[in-house]
C-alpha cells in the first residue's frame, strides 16, 4: 500500500489497481468544522483534475478533485452521513471515494509524504 498526495491536499491510498481518496489533515484544518460532504455517484467516470466531490465547512465550500482518472467503485456513506468525521479522522475513516486506476502513469506526478510535508510547510 502506497500513500500519495496532491498539491490540492488530497491523499490517495494505492492498493493494486484501486485508489482510495480523501482530503488531508492539513486541508481539514484549513476548512474548519465540516458540515456537509457530497460524494460522486458509483460508476461515474472521472477525468484527472475533474471536480469529484464537495466539502462544505462553516468557512467555505471546496471542490475535491479527482487526482487521477478512473471509475468510482465505492463511496463512503459514513462521511456523507457524519461530515465531522473529516475533522476527526481526515486521513483514515473519512475517505471519500475509491477509484479504479485506468492509467498508472498519472500517479507519477504526485508527492510522497515527505514532499507533501515540505509543500505545506
Amino acid at each position: 500500500m502506497t500513500t500519495l498526495f496532491t498539491p490540492d491536499h488530497e491523499w490517495l491510498r494505492i492498493e493494486g489497481d484501486v485508489a482510495t481518496i480523501g482530503v488531508t489533515d492539513y486541508a481539514q484544518s484549513q476548512l474548519g468544522d465540516v458540515v456537509f460532504v457530497e460524494l460522486p455517484k458509483i460508476g461515474r467516470q472521472l477525468k484527472k483534475a475533474e471536480a469529484a466531490a464537495v466539502v462544505e465547512s462553516v468557512k467555505a465550500a471546496s471542490d475535491v478533485y479527482a487526482p487521477i482518472s478512473g471509475e468510482v467503485l465505492e463511496v463512503n456513506d459514513a462521511v456523507a452521513a457524519e461530515p465531522a468525521l473529516v475533522n476527526s479522522d481526515a486521513g483514515g475513516s473519512a475517505w471519500f471515494f475509491k477509484l479504479k486506476i485506468v492509467d498508472p502513469k498519472e500517479l507519477d506526478g504526485l508527492m510522497d509524504e515527505a514532499a507533501y510535508k515540505a509543500h505545506t510547510a
